[in-house]
């Protein structure tokens, strides 16, 4: 590892003015430091350094941009920097400038970069006021990611987490539910957006933050949103049904095609399943869920799911679907108070129903030739960002 004086030395190179040949060698040195846990220890505690990769960030050498956005995608994929980059550098309104310059060849790193910087917290409510209240607010930031053209030179597929994210926030939420703005409805058919498992997953992931005020329930319920068919459709298969559960489905939902696919990725059909879980709170809720019929794609699912978790979560929404309705008092169940002797009985049960899951699961990879890694892991005890 570099010591003080190394460090000094290195910063000397990281200039504008420096010739190009020993720029490039710098910054792939620091590119290469980002790829150590000591390393990007080392360069958070370096803010000056962290300074000069974002004024290189304007060098006219494409080769030394990319390596000095590279450094910063990872550094921000890891939370020790997340203050040093978004408070001491104020990193975030140099990227939204550049993002919204629609020939900018780097904006899927900034999109990158913001996502990583929103997962926690901790800097999500600085993400979020440098985007409202010094950058091109939110509202923007919608527009370019509906927009089919925006930059034709990237795909910006992470500004769906960077979404998913910032609705870990109250404001935020309340800017995508503003019943006058129609964001929402903007963004439901991403849920079967094929090209990006990312930008679909970004898309849920916001969907299913959005679902824990229940106060706007009935309104996304209804026929203004009408989000349940969004939710369900991922989780359809191609499965024969009777005509009398086709016709209590709704219409989008009715005569699926032989070749229908699920969704994939099995990260999203869980968030897609706790959203429509979230959605059964109240007594009005669950009575619109039972009403299109959504116990048939469950049922379907739950035979077809392979995946522990996925099926636990599946399990749990069919028992809040097929239970009697609470007693007075309980109806709305993410306002329940439960006793403490209650929940440490429930904790005890979710920790066996954890461990349950962590040995099958395990047992299934140890049957599988191969495997795959899942990227994104999601805790559904409130609303949060995805983790990269």
């Amino acid at each position: 590892m570099l010591d003080e004086e190394q460090a000094q030395e290195l910063l000397g190179f990281l200039t504008l003015e420096t010739r190009v040949d020993v720029k490039g060698q710098t910054t792939e040195c620091v590119l290469g430091l980002t790829g150590s846990k000591d390393g990007r220890r080392f360069l958070g505690e370096s803010v000056d350094i962290l300074r000069a990769l974002l004024t290189l960030t304007k060098d006219t050498s494409r080769a030394v941009v990319k390596d000095c956005y590279y450094a910063l995608v990872n550094l921000s994929a890891d939370e020790m920097t997340h203050r040093p980059l978004v408070q001491d550098v104020n990193l975030v309104p140099a990227l939204l400038e550049s993002l919204l310059d629609p020939e900018y060849d780097f904006s899927d790193q900034i999109c990158s970069i913001l996502s990583n910087l929103s997962r926690n917290k901790d800097t999500c409510g600085d993400v979020f006021r440098a985007i409202q209240d010094e950058g091109p607010g939110l509202a923007k930031i919608v527009d370019i990611f509906c927009a089919d053209s925006y930059n034709n030179k990237v795909e910006l597929h992470y500004l769906g987490p960077l979404l998913s994210n910032l609705t870990q926030l109250p404001e935020t939420r309340q800017f995508i539910l503003d019943k006058d703005r129609c964001v929402i409805q903007r963004l439901l058919p991403y849920t079967q957006y094929e090209d990006s498992s990312v930008r679909r997953g970004g898309v849920v992931g916001t969907l299913r933050n959005c679902c824990f005020d229940h106060s706007y329930h009935q309104w996304l319920l209804g026929s203004e949103v009408d989000i349940l068919p969004f939710l369900l459709l991922p989780l359809a298969g191609p499965e024969e049904l009777s005509e009398d559960e086709m016709e209590g489905l709704p219409v989008d939902l009715q005569y699926l095609p032989e070749d229908k696919q699920r969704e994939k990725d099995p990260d999203i059909r869980k968030m897609l399943l706790e959203a429509i879980n979230l959605l059964t709170a109240t007594r009005n809720g669950r009575k619109m869920v039972k009403e299109k019929n959504a116990y048939v794609i469950l049922r379907e699912l739950h035979k077809w799911e392979k995946e522990p978790d996925v099926g636990a979560a599946c399990e749990k929404l069919i028992e809040v679907l097929i239970s009697d309705e609470p007693e007075a008092g309980m109806e709305n169940l993410l306002e329940v108070e439960i006793p403490e002797e209650i929940e440490g009985k429930l904790r005890q049960q979710d920790d066996e129903e954890q461990e349950r899951i962590a040995k099958e699961k395990e047992e299934l990879l140890k049957s599988r030739v191969g495997g795959r890694e899942h990227g994104r892991r999601v805790r559904g005890e409130s609303p949060e960002g995805l983790e990269r």
